[in-house]
């Protein structure tokens, strides 16, 4: 299958089960058409921590600024906490290296879709192992999704990247804030998606990854360190964050994530003066009036350009 440059600058990817595509015109309907381009709001969501770690909140509108490639712009949209319709996906690693912790990963999620889906939240969930299967589709019904983390099962390969594939893909479809909460121990042994893949999909579907990375054996000398580094920079890229599970378990890390959610801001902007001929637009969000170490900031990377702008 030929090799293709992500638009996500230095990675590459090959066309498969993320690839987008599309027809191009003949010449005679390029001449015969005319597109006319709407400038869609642009919204990025912004988790702010102090030195220590600690959230904040109470900032302004006032104390931020959000640039794209480099060109400053004007926040249309603030939000200090987002009451917008939550869209969760829960994807459950259940391959031979994690199989051991499936009753109690069906049992911290239950505890945790309890505790964050409001009415107007949704959640699904998946598992996977040597493929991607839906347990639950997007409900907020707690019955429902208790039964489906009831259905758990386990098999030998993991098909991670397949899974993000999916999951992003299916969020994308949905209207409101998109999360991905994987929990896996990073590694990847089915091989038909790439990280590139992965993480394509889930920028040009608005997705936020939360990586739950459950390592079996800390001390391995099988442990997969570059499947955990890949979580954390898939998490890091869309605005997520990663956890590993530890001390506390998965409800710390679940608790974590419900924490990171809530304390959330929308900031959204109408693009100007954007550079011509980019595909990818990367997104910076600052704190002007704070110093370069006073705050971390957490934002999706950027977006796609086709994935944010309509011809009709």
């Amino acid at each position: 299958m030929k090799a293709r440059r992500s638009r996500v600058p230095g990675l590459w990817a090959a066309a498969g089960i993320c690839a987008v595509l599309a027809t191009a015109p003949s010449a005679l309907d390029a001449q015969e058409t005319t597109f006319h381009v709407d400038v869609k709001l642009v919204n990025i969501f912004v988790n702010v921590t102090d030195r220590n770690g600690a959230i904040v909140g109470g900032l302004t509108r006032d104390d931020f600024a959000v640039f794209e490639d480099g060109r400053p712009q004007q926040i249309a949209i603030f939000e200090r906490q987002s009451e917008a319709p939550l869209n969760l996906t829960l994807a459950i690693d259940t391959s031979g290296s994690v199989q051991k912790d499936m009753s109690e990963e069906a049992a911290a999620a239950r505890r945790f879709a309890h505790a964050i889906l409001r009415p107007q939240d949704q959640m699904s969930v998946l598992q996977f192992a040597t493929t991607v299967r839906q347990l639950t589709p997007f409900t907020n019904k707690l019955s429902v999704i208790d039964h489906g983390l009831g259905e758990l099962r386990g098999d030998w390969a993991t098909a991670l990247y397949d899974a993000i594939c999916l999951g992003s893909e299916r969020l994308g479809k949905r209207e409101g804030r998109k999360v991905l909460v994987v929990i896996s121990d990073g590694d990847d042994t089915a091989k038909s998606s790439t990280y590139a893949q992965a993480l394509e999909a889930a920028l040009r579907n608005e997705v936020m990854i939360y990586s739950l990375i459950d390592v079996p054996i800390e001390a391995s000398a099988g442990r997969d360190t570059g499947g955990e580094h890949a979580l954390i920079t898939l998490a890091e890229q869309t605005g997520g964050k990663h956890f590993y599970v530890e001390e506390g378990g998965l409800d710390k890390a679940f608790a974590q994530v419900s924490d990171d959610l809530r304390t959330q801001y929308l900031i959204g902007y109408y693009p100007r003066h954007q550079v011509p001929g980019t595909d990818f637009h990367r997104v910076t969000v600052t704190i002007p009036r704070a110093a370069p170490d006073e705050f971390n900031i957490r934002n999706k990377a950027g977006y796609y350009g086709d994935s944010q702008l309509k011809s009709n």
